[in-house]
């Protein structure tokens, strides 16, 4: 892909004890686009992440990042990246300030106050520039973070599980403040298990299972692919099992028998209801109430991980 500034190649990672924790993974990432990794605990999100970083050695496979060999060229390659990792850590006793200057120069940049001045206004983080790490909530320490990320200019943005953790009213801060650093022309990847996480900023979403990708997919595209719609009929009576007169429909019997529950695909042109609802008054089955749902993001990811397209290997 020519417009890629991430770009890996048959990753491979298998430890020591031979547990194998990427198997030949290969991925594009586009420069400008949000890409949200989505998988289990312990599904190589972390691995990916940090062989791409760098902090990691793969047994085989090479990542670019804009270009430049992670190994081969290192530095060049390591300073067009910013990490915000899952775990918080940072010198407890430093001044917000002196933390993320210091993580600028660490990548060689010169000093540039306003930069780091205008990092810490966009994270809001300016009042507590003097502060100290310990004195900040857990909100805020992630916030530092980020801000020591974005310290040194990177053009490729990895945040591990960025709001693990975090309240729903820093998330959604979090989510606006992404999508500003993506109009500034900043390449955001980032790891999650919150589902209305890659739903809400996702332009693509790739899903990762025991090490393998089994799916990179354009978000919309991906839900209305595997999209299906359900239709849930309350049924006046409760059924003990469903009558041989309805096996024409994909159907299942929920709560106890009270609920009759048909899923079909929302954007094929006949969708079978009307017949149903005729067959079912054929054979004298009343309902008092019906609702229809779109599957979302979660049911699709569960699927997905379960049904041995990634989950049984």
């Amino acid at each position: 892909m020519s417009d890629a500034v991430v770009s890996v190649r048959g990753l491979s990672k298998r430890y020591a004890g031979g547990h194998e924790a990427l198997k030949d993974v290969s991925l594009d990432i586009v420069r400008g686009e949000i890409f949200a990794l989505l998988g289990p605990n312990g599904a190589g999100k972390t691995t990916l992440i940090s062989i791409i970083c760098g902090i990691v050695t793969p047994s085989s496979g090479t990542v670019l990042a804009d270009g430049y060999d992670i190994e081969r060229d290192y530095r060049a390659a390591r300073t067009r990246i910013g990490l915000v990792p899952q775990e918080l850590h940072t010198d407890a006793f430093e001044p917000v300030w002196s933390t993320v200057s210091f993580s600028r120069g660490l990548f060689g940049r010169p000093p540039n106050p306003a930069h780091i001045e205008k990092v810490l206004r966009d994270l809001s983080l300016w009042d507590k520039r003097k502060a100290k790490i310990k004195e900040l909530s857990g909100g805020m320490k992630r916030r530092v973070m980020i801000a020591k990320a974005l310290a040194h200019e990177p053009e490729i943005l990895f945040l591990d599980e960025p709001t693990a953790g975090v309240d729903v009213e820093l998330r959604r801060d979090m989510w606006a403040l992404v999508r500003r650093l993506r109009e500034s022309g900043v390449t955001i990847i980032l790891t999650t298990h919150y589902i209305e996480e890659a739903e809400e900023m996702a332009d693509r979403v790739g899903v990762i299972s025991k090490g393998e990708l089994i799916l990179v997919e354009e978000k919309h595209a991906l839900m209305e692919k595997l999209g299906k719609k359900q239709l849930t009929l309350i049924l006046a009576e409760p059924m003990a099992s469903l009558p041989a007169g309805l096996s024409d429909w994909s159907l299942e019997l929920r709560a106890d028998g009270g609920e009759l529950v048909y899923t079909f695909d929302g954007k094929a042109e006949r969708t079978g209801i009307p017949s149903l609802l005729r067959r079912m008054g054929d054979l004298g089955i009343g309902f008092r109430d019906l609702a229809t749902r779109q599957s979302s993001l979660e049911d699709i990811f569960v699927s997905l991980v379960s049904d041995g397209k990634g989950g049984g290997r």
